[in-house]
């Protein structure tokens, strides 16, 4: 179920107990950033899931406009006790968070499976 906004679109997949959404920014001018939080935190409310594997291949360079949209959302998350994970990111946008402090709090996974199978590592058995 693609959701668009000018020129931005999210790709939506539902697995158990995870909600899976891969983030499309093309090249863009400035003025034209939507509220990515709003959209994805309608979505996981929609499908009732709170855990969710941010799939940011596609985003070229993380400015600070959606590095903000990404802390408010993990706010949001967690305040219902999900888990949000963030997964393919370039080695550019790792240094992005990684200058910003966010590293620790937004953990980059390489693909959706390993945000999956990371979450259920750290739980005992």
């Amino acid at each position: 179920m693609p959701a668009t906004a000018p020129q931005w679109e999210l790709d939506v997949d539902r697995g158990p107990d995870w909600l899976f959404v891969k983030v499309h920014v093309p090249k863009r001018s400035r003025g034209e950033d939507p509220p990515i939080a709003d959209w994805i935190w309608e979505l996981l409310e929609q499908h009732f899931i709170y855990r969710l594997a941010l799939e940011l291949d596609d985003v070229p360079l993380m400015h600070s406009y959606l590095l903000g949209q990404l802390v408010l959302l993990q706010k949001r998350i967690r305040e219902r006790s999900g888990v949000l994970r963030v997964c393919g990111l370039s080695a550019m946008n790792r240094r992005v968070l990684e200058m910003h402090g966010l590293s620790g709090q937004l953990p980059d996974y390489c693909d959706r499976n390993e945000a999956v199978m990371g979450s259920r590592l750290s739980k005992p058995r």
